[in-house]
């Protein structure tokens, strides 16, 4: 009778991307990947040719996480990238480790582009631009430029430890450089 396998795909993907959400995309190999999983490096070399194959799945949950995480946040604000930054912002804040995996260069060639993460299912920087329009503002494109060079400076000044203002703060610091910048 053949061995019955007690370690499957799905286990893996999930146990590599805790790994990654709570120690850094770097951390996910093979031999610390075992151990999380509570199995031999085997397993894992058995159902991937490489670790590169399991670190581009892992990259592609992250990206779903990021998608799941931004539909999930408030969007209340009239003014245009106000919500999509907050949501930024905070997914900086609250989880590190995949932000500096998906928009700071952690994932090397198989990344996907900022926007396109952003963009996400939804069509969400699209949204943001049908806002800017809606609002009367010509020139969304110049205006998401400007917007996003700050928020992601926000952002990454969130993930070192720089940035010490509250959300409402935040909040209202947003909605005051799109005004400036509109």
């Amino acid at each position: 009778m053949a061995r019955k396998e007690r370690i499957h795909k799905d286990y893996l993907i999930d146990t590599a991307f805790l790994l990654a959400k709570q120690e850094g995309f770097e951390n996910v190999t093979a031999r610390k990947l075992a151990a999380k999983a509570g199995c031999s490096t085997q397993p894992i070399f058995r159902l991937y040719e490489n670790m590169e194959d399991l670190w581009r799945e892992v990259y592609e949950k992250a990206v779903e996480f990021y998608d799941f995480f931004y539909t999930e946040q408030p969007k209340n604000c009239s003014t245009p990238f106000v919500d999509l930054g907050m949501a930024y912002i905070k997914f900086a804040t609250e989880e590190k480790y995949l932000f500096k995996l998906l928009f700071m260069g952690e994932a090397g060639g198989y990344a996907k582009s900022l926007y396109d993460i952003l963009n996400g299912s939804g069509s969400f920087v699209g949204a943001e631009f049908s806002r800017a329009r809606a609002n009367g503002i010509a020139n969304g494109q110049e205006l998401f430029t400007k917007m996003w060079i700050f928020i992601h400076g926000i952002a990454c000044m969130s993930v070192t430890g720089d940035y010490d203002l509250d959300e409402a703060q935040t909040y209202e610091l947003l909605v005051d450089t799109a005004k400036a910048f509109s």
